[in-house]
């Protein structure tokens, strides 16, 4: 398969991507080559082999699921550029 330069326009105009003209040529190229990586890809058996998410396997940590009432807004406001009576304080974004 091979992309054209309309084609590789289309993409650029979809992807919101501005390409000056003299450029679609070698975009057009890049993204044909990327297609070809993607038909070898498709190439590979792949049959019994389980997907994964990392190349290591590992368990997420997890820990107790436990409700409170957090107690530490203070230190989380300390780190606020700009508190005022408990609270973030924001500049004003709507007249």
């Amino acid at each position: 398969m091979s992309i054209t330069e309309d084609q590789a326009r289309k993409v650029a105009h979809l992807a919101r991507i501005a390409v000056d003209e003299d450029a679609l040529p070698a975009l057009a190229r890049e993204l044909d080559s990327i297609l070809q990586f993607m038909d070898q890809l498709n190439e590979v058996d792949v049959e019994g082999i389980e997907p994964m998410t990392g190349v290591t396997p590992m368990r997420l940590k997890r820990r107790e699921d436990v409700v409170s009432s957090g107690g530490m807004a203070d230190r989380i406001l300390s780190n606020a550029p700009d508190a005022r009576e408990g609270f973030f304080a924001v500049p004003k974004v709507v007249e």
